[in-house]
């Protein structure tokens, strides 16, 4: 869901509670073909809702359709939601033979109210709400999706579940174009897209969560990267590289050991010392900052690192380069004094806007997280910093919303989320103070005054992790990348091979150029190559032939539009640098 608010207006409507009403109906439908079945639980989510199954057998798609035709006569006999609340014993005795259901009741809060629902012959323990009766919801508006493994209360040590999604729509026109949507989304998965251009992949040799970057990967990575370090070169940003590992009294000074042990990898004994692979790079970048005195006048230090982390993550949750467990921070840290956070913080957030607008995302929403109900620094500190992310947000007219209590315990944040091109929302940029670490690490300045004093410490990351935000921007693009990103920039298509050693000189100049450039000198018919490199989604492919030799010329065939003849080389080469230089998609 988009915010807050709407997640509230969302739970309020109509069609939530015939999501929530669909998701009792299917169970009733599982329980006629398989009346022993154990439920679990069953909400309504985004876009349509889930039920977990004790079975005695996998589900196959011929049972999804089979319930989906009993599902279909529930709704067609129009029977009504009947709520009924319940004292403990009754609704012991109504699920007795439900394990699943019992261990819900026995956690209930003391003296909260217990209630059921019916409807047909299927009663469940619920606290609502629902619609009134089954006919409003229309027989051709939902469908079955997926089956897949859930843990009981998503405990590993607990039974594994089978899990039915389905989604359900007012009517049979909003499912048709969800379906489509789906569809469109299935087409853009970075997995399916990274390997049919060859842009990463993921071996068990290095474990799970590990990507590898294929040369293609590779050319987008460093394009990435080069323009990275190069805005940060030029908003006053140095560059840092930090070790991998640290020794554990590390992360027992930062607490990650106390708080986040479980997200770590196990620790390498060396030298009669336990080491850790890090989780994240702040811990390293305050051991430089206190290789040496530090003075008001040094301040604001502005510190980048493009630092491979490790965590790691459970084997069910990872998604290709969406969550793994080795992943690139574009990580920064901001020391400064308290008077010069309100301008930081500005400048942070202005440099996040034109990072991602860089990228082609101009949708954006910020989330401000205030402090939670244990947090550590003053309340002076707190409204400062809180003072200073809300006017920085509210200068540069960013849409955001209040996200009470999100913060951290160490400080306040914000958050910045994008939307892609088929509308979703995604978690990227946070601004984060840290009350926690100065302190916890002993950080000081000497002020004005000549006094010591404590300097403030902003967590940055723009990007997030270079994977996840790969993993976004393919989908983003389908692939088709903009012309400055694209692995392969152009392609030259000589039509014979009599004019093979024109395609390798165009190809020679634009190479020196600077641009990413092949030659397809294959054997292939003509409309071959041009097909595959349309499938491989290279911005330009150059067609090469004795007109084109003889005027010093190319014809360009984009991978959308028509051909253009007869192109002078020069004016090419002019176009294409003004296009990357510009950011253009094509």
């Amino acid at each position: 869901m988009a915010d807050v608010a709407e997640k509230v207006e969302y739970e309020q409507s109509h069609l939530f509670r015939v999501r929530h009403s669909t998701a009792h109906i299917m169970a009733e439908a599982v329980l006629r073909l398989f009346p022993d079945a154990k439920i679990a639980i069953g909400p309504p989510i985004e876009n349509g809702f889930y039920y977990d199954f004790d079975l005695p057998r996998s589900l196959t798609t011929d049972d999804l359709e089979q319930i989906e035709e009993h599902m279909r006569a529930i709704v067609a006999e129009a029977h009504p939601f009947v709520r009924q609340v319940v004292d403990r014993d009754k609704a012991a005795e109504l699920f007795s033979d439900q394990p699943y259901k019992l261990e819900i009741l026995r956690d209930l809060p003391p003296g909260e109210e217990v209630s059921t629902y019916s409807v047909d012959t299927f009663t469940d323990l619920c606290r609502g709400p629902h619609v009134d009766s089954t006919k409003e919801i229309h027989p051709k508006s939902f469908k079955l999706m997926s089956v897949a493994g859930a843990y009981w209360r998503g405990d590993e040590k607990r039974p594994m579940l089978q899990r039915i999604y389905g989604t359900v729509f007012e009517n049979p026109k909003e499912l048709r174009q969800h379906l489509d949507w789906l569809k469109e989304v299935e087409k853009r998965d970075h997995r399916r897209i990274g390997k049919e251009l060859d842009l990463f992949s993921v071996h068990e040799e290095a474990g799970p969560g590990m990507i590898y970057w294929h040369p293609k990967g590779g050319r987008i990575r460093q394009a990435v990267e080069d323009y990275w370090r190069a805005v940060h070169r030029r908003d006053g940003y140095e560059i840092l590289h930090t070790p991998h590992i640290g020794k554990s009294w590390l992360w027992e000074t930062s607490g990650h050991l106390d708080f986040y042990a479980d997200g770590m990898y196990p620790p390498m004994e060396m030298d009669k010392a336990d080491y850790y692979a890090k989780p994240m790079n702040c811990p390293f970048h305050i051991m430089i900052y206190k290789t040496g005195v530090r003075s008001y006048r040094d301040l604001p230090l502005r510190w980048a690192e493009l630092g491979t982390v490790y965590r790691y993550e459970k084997s069910g949750s990872l998604h290709g380069l969406l969550r793994v467990r080795g992943f690139t921070q574009d990580d920064a840290h901001i020391f400064c004094t308290p008077d010069q956070v309100e301008a930081e913080i500005l400048e942070v957030l202005r440099f996040s806007l034109r990072m991602w607008k860089a990228f082609g995302f101009t949708d954006l929403k910020a989330y401000l997280a205030t402090a939670p109900e244990k947090s550590v620094g003053s309340k002076e500190m707190w409204e400062q910093a809180l003072g200073s992310l809300r006017k920085a947000v509210e200068i540069e007219g960013l849409p955001y919303e209040v996200d009470e209590g999100g913060g951290v315990f160490y400080g306040p944040k914000i958050d910045l989320k994008i939307k892609d091109a088929l509308g979703r929302e995604w978690q990227m940029s946070t601004i984060q103070f840290d009350f926690n670490l100065p302190e916890r690490f002993g950080m000081t300045f000497v002020d004005s005054d000549g006094k010591e004093k404590r300097p403030y410490m902003v967590h940055r990351a723009l990007l997030g992790s270079l994977e996840r935000f790969f993993g976004v921007l393919i989908e983003h693009y389908g692939g088709a990348f903009p012309v400055w990103l694209a692995p392969v920039q152009v392609v030259t298509i000589p039509v014979a091979a009599a004019f093979n050693d024109y395609a390798k000189e165009v190809e020679a100049e634009l190479r020196e150029a600077g641009f990413r450039v092949e030659s397809d000198l294959s054997d292939d018919r003509m409309g071959a190559k041009i097909r595959y490199h349309q499938s491989q989604k290279v911005p330009y492919m150059l067609i090469l032939g004795e007109n084109e030799a003889n005027a010093n010329a190319v014809s360009i065939r984009p991978r959308t539009g028509e051909q253009v003849n007869g192109v002078p080389r020069d004016e090419f080469l002019a176009m294409l640098r003004k296009k990357v230089e510009d950011k253009e998609v094509l």
